[in-house]
């Protein structure tokens, strides 16, 4: 039977005033994880059962992912665990990892019912794209990253925050090198940011101009949006990526050309998080949770397999809870991608 190591942070927290140093639970280093898997949940056989049964009553029920509720997806056992790590993502460390979940021999709609009934612990899906996909399917479909969402690519990533509470992923297949997950608690680079470079900081607040990639919301007509990149809320703080959003924005009717500072401010942002990111080797069958308001995820390049069966492909959704404050522009942008006249809906195949 697997051993658990998994155990949850302290979660000490001091209200938030910016342009200070700020103490909470998601505020770790590299070092504090010294090998140690705290944030490693391990599945019993026992758990396994409770899962598979758990598919089985709701594809029963029928195909649609999107059907199945947290009411219609029971773990009897497993519930409890699921929610001290909800809690742990949204108040604690930031990020946590279930691990064990048997793959092989299991159908698509089988991992996928899986996995989406896992999720519904910690929050509902919202879609992730301008199609409206409630599953996404992270998987190199040939796009060039410089134009296109980098989960369509095989490229190394910009650090970056989902427009969501929750990013989860489910690892179907590995790549056959490189891809490894990537996260940096955006804690530690602003207390470090503030420590050595307090007016880059201070740059970092202003709302500053983000592409939509083309995925314009109903009643807007604007082809980007605004949000600051550090931002503090009723005592909490919040933190959004400063990467490609931001350069691709540069040029669009209305956006001013960003000013010596702040290209600075995010040239030492994208360099220091860097320094203080940790690399993640999801094998298979592992399901992850990242909070988006504390911490910055991206993805090494990677090479994949010849076989069409053995690509890298992970699935992953977008969960929104509302358990955590935050300002009003990040509160618009965590609703997930929402277009006028399209249907939500969770595809089992990468489209």
């Amino acid at each position: 039977m697997p051993v658990n190591a998994w155990k949850p942070s302290a979660r000490t927290r001091e209200p938030v005033e910016l342009m200070k140093p700020i103490i909470d639970p998601a505020g770790w280093y590299p070092a504090d994880l010294g090998g140690n898997e705290d944030w490693i949940y391990r599945l019993n056989d026992s758990e396994i059962a409770e899962i598979f049964d758990a598919v089985d009553t709701a594809l029963g029920r029928g195909p649609d992912l999107s059907d199945i509720s947290r009411d219609g997806f029971p773990l009897p056992s497993l519930a409890s665990i699921l929610t001290d790590m909800q809690t742990e993502v949204m108040e604690g460390r930031c990020f946590a990892l279930l691990r064990g979940l048997p793959v092989e021999g299991r159908t698509l709609a089988q991992t996928a019912a899986a996995f989406w009934g896992i999720g519904t612990y910690f929050g509902d899906a919202v879609s992730q794209n301008g199609k409206g996909h409630l599953l996404g399917h992270v998987i190199d479909l040939g796009a060039d990253y410089g134009n296109a969402r980098g989960y369509m690519s095989k490229a190394e990533m910009y650090f970056h925050s989902d427009r969501a509470d929750i990013t989860s992923l489910c690892c179907m297949h590995p790549a056959k090198t490189g891809g490894q997950h990537r996260i940096a608690s955006s804690v530690t680079l602003y207390n470090e940011m503030l420590k050595r470079r307090p007016d880059l900081v201070e740059a970092l607040t202003w709302r500053f101009y983000k592409s939509k990639n083309g995925e314009i919301p109903p009643g807007q007509t604007e082809p980007w949006c605004r949000g600051a990149v550090f931002t503090a809320q009723a005592g909490y703080f919040s933190a959004c990526g400063a990467g490609a959003s931001i350069r691709k924005a540069q040029g669009m009717p209305g956006v001013p050309p960003l000013t010596a500072l702040q290209q600075e401010a995010l040239d030492v942002y994208k360099t220091m998080v860097k320094e203080l990111a940790v690399d993640i080797v999801l094998e298979q069958g592992d399901i992850s949770f990242i909070a988006n308001a504390v911490s910055l995820h991206s993805r090494t390049a990677f090479e994949d397999w010849p076989e069409p069966e053995r690509k890298r492909h992970l699935l992953r959704l977008w969960l929104s809870n509302r358990m955590r404050p935050v300002c009003d522009d990040l509160d618009r942008d965590i609703r997930g991608v929402l277009v006028e006249g399209i249907e939500l809906h969770a595809p089992l195949e990468a489209a």
